[in-house]
């Protein structure tokens, strides 16, 4: 296979949009990136840091991103809000992989409708899930002990100063407009919650408790259809995560609990904390690097044309040595068997 051109990441200055580059640079040495942002000279520090990277402006108000018509670069991806959709429409029309996190459950329909548009066209990698998908992958890791999940359940801390940048807080605000409601999966049906329902405590690694909320993410519909679990709730609390409490710098803490049946039928279930010291963008990197991967076939079979989401396209074993590479690790749950 030869050497693929370089990936245009769009918002490559940003947390998110940095700590990938960084990642991809340390697995793949010699993949060539281009670091697309507002601020020339913050994406020429970023690419002279990384090496083998080139900078650029682009302006996402036009459908050539305002790069030259010779530019050749092997994917897209989308680091930051695509409100035109501007980057995909440069992707389709050069037949480039797509990859976007920051569109959420509430605005992956019009990606969604231009995947289905040409659905021949080129691979879209929707990765709008809490931290790129991470947090379904190791949800599904932990799952490969059951024989059938009845329940999974989220709860998911973000320390309020880990948002990720001024990018992260208007994500945040923007899915907050959109709806206030929850979306869980109850007895099997796919179910809006509000008021009262939707709310939850949400209990912190050090046993601390936070207000929370059961949130509308693609992390819902992802782990029920991916392990046919009938219940499955994300609940999300924004306060001070237990690395702050320690006065230390914020963490990243999401709880994960299932329950169901082992192989031989017997009840089992499991509580694990996924746990980062150095809160969110880590496993935010992890996820859209692997993704990157993925799409330009380093790892695995080359993906096919069509809309895609990271636990269809990653092995969760995989994703979880990449992150615990990263520092991030599993500890026990009160309520573990």
């Amino acid at each position: 296979m030869g050497q693929p051109e370089s990936v245009l990441i769009l918002g490559g200055t940003g947390q998110a949009g940095t700590g990938a580059a960084a990642l991809l640079r340390q697995w793949h040495p010699t993949l060539p990136l281009t670091i697309a942002g507002r601020d020339i000279d913050r994406a020429q520090r970023v690419a002279d840091e990384l090496g083998t990277a080139t900078a650029t402006t682009i302006d996402l108000r036009r459908s050539d991103l305002g790069l030259p018509a010779d530019r050749c670069h092997s994917a897209v991806v989308a680091a930051l809000w695509d409100d035109h959709l501007h980057g995909l429409h440069y992707a389709q029309h050069r037949g480039l992989p797509y990859l976007s996190i920051s569109s959420g459950l509430v605005d992956i329909a019009p990606e969604v409708i231009a995947g289905a548009q040409r659905a021949n066209g080129v691979p879209i990698l929707v990765a709008s899930h809490y931290c790129a998908g991470t947090v379904v992958l190791a949800a599904l890791h932990l799952a490969r002990q059951f024989d059938r999940i009845d329940t999974i359940r989220i709860s998911a801390v973000l320390d309020e100063l880990d948002t990720g940048g001024p990018a992260g807080i208007a994500d945040l605000q923007r899915w907050s407009t959109a709806t206030t409601a929850g979306l869980v999966r109850r007895d099997g049906v796919f179910t809006w919650v509000t008021g009262p329902e939707a709310q939850a405590d949400v209990r912190s690694a050090d046993g601390t408790d936070l207000p929370g909320q059961s949130i509308a993410i693609l992390d819902v519909p992802s782990l029920a259809l991916a392990t046919d679990a009938p219940n499955v709730r994300f609940d999300f609390a924004v306060g001070q995560s237990a690395g702050r409490r320690r006065g230390e710098p914020a963490s990243f803490e999401v709880r994960i609990d299932l329950e169901g049946v082992d192989r031989g039928g017997a009840p089992i279930s499991t509580s694990r904390y996924l746990v980062h010291p150095a809160g969110q963008r880590p496993l935010t990197a992890t996820g859209i690097a692997l993704g990157v991967e993925r799409l330009l076939g380093l790892r695995g079979e080359a993906v096919t044309p069509g809309i895609h989401t990271p636990e269809a396209l990653i092995d969760p074993a995989y994703a979880v040595e990449r992150m615990a590479a990263t520092g991030a690790a599993f500890i026990t749950a009160s309520g573990d068997n």
